[in-house]
């Protein structure tokens, strides 16, 4: 997976292409650790992601759970049908804000 971030003062952008899997996971999670205390605002890009395993699923959690700790947000822009779907499955879709 290829994952760009740019950060613009306590705003996070984060472009997600390819899987997001129990390989990737890890190093979106360790990225995100790197920079979580700055932020309070994460802009997820998902146009270009073609698979989410449950590791993706736990990490967009966390990230979540991060935001909302800090009266903060994260909206996921871009989310394709077969990814919505595994939202819509797993009821991830009535806790993430997706654009």
């Amino acid at each position: 997976m290829k994952t760009e971030m740019n950060q613009h003062g306590t705003k996070l952008e984060i472009t997600l292409e390819g899987e997001l899997d129990t390989r990737s996971a890890p190093e979106l999670d360790s990225k995100f650790q790197d920079v979580k205390a700055s932020i309070s605002e994460i802009d997820i890009y998902m146009d270009r992601l073609t698979y989410i395993t449950s590791a993706g699923l736990r990490i967009l959690l966390s990230m979540e759970q991060e935001m909302e700790e800090k009266n903060g947000s994260l909206t996921l822009h871009g989310v394709n049908d077969d990814i919505m779907e595994i939202f819509e499955i797993t009821g991830f879709d009535s806790i993430l804000e997706i654009v």
